[in-house]
């Protein structure tokens, strides 16, 4: 080789290192933002259907929270990079009224409220930032204390979803939160 073809080469072999370095990062990004669209924590997994298990859900709103990928499951919404999950959206889409005793219907008959009890495995959500229950009936039952542990909470919207009884204090732990929504609650004493 001559000393210009040996500098004409070196000098494309540190443009094509350069290069690789700067977009090597875009590339990981994109790989690892596919793949983690399909991954979920399972801890997280279980703990939601765990949580599925313990409502009524005769319209089946959670159909597809079944699977080992939860991120794909209505409703819920994971982080692109981790795979945490960091949204619960099960907001009622047919609500009829701010007291559910009547049943909430889509005008077919159907009853789209989600009832039941709301399972502690949420506390297992550790990276939770938004919780829409809103519209849903659970009952009279009382807001359930382990919310206050979920402290990444930036969002939580009970409003119109029958809740009752004293608020637990542990509500006052989600120091973060930018957005309370309790409307319709009911404080009975117990």
């Amino acid at each position: 080789l001559t000393d210009s073809m040996a500098s004409d080469s070196l000098q494309y072999f540190l443009f094509l290192v350069l290069i690789s370095q700067a977009i090597n990062p875009w590339i990981k990004e994109c790989f690892c933002t596919e793949n983690s669209r399909d991954r979920c924590n399972e801890i997280e997994r279980k703990s939601l259907l765990q949580f599925k298990e313990s409502l009524s859900d005769p319209s089946g709103r959670l159909s597809s929270w079944t699977g080992e990928s939860c991120c794909k499951w209505k409703g819920v919404t994971c982080d692109i990079k981790t795979g945490h999950v960091v949204k619960l959206n099960l907001r009622n889409p047919f609500p009829q009224t701010f007291d559910p005793t009547p049943e909430s219907f889509d005008g077919n008959g159907m009853v789209y409220e989600l009832s039941g009890k709301v399972s502690p495995a949420l506390v297992n959500l550790q990276h939770l930032s938004y919780f829409d229950l809103s519209m849903n009936n659970f009952q009279g039952t009382q807001i359930p204390g382990f919310l206050g542990s979920l402290t990444r909470l930036k969002y939580l919207n009970l409003s119109g979803a029958s809740f009752a009884g004293k608020i637990p204090s542990s509500i006052g732990n989600l120091s973060g939160l930018h957005y309370l929504d309790l409307n319709s609650y009911t404080d009975e004493p117990d």
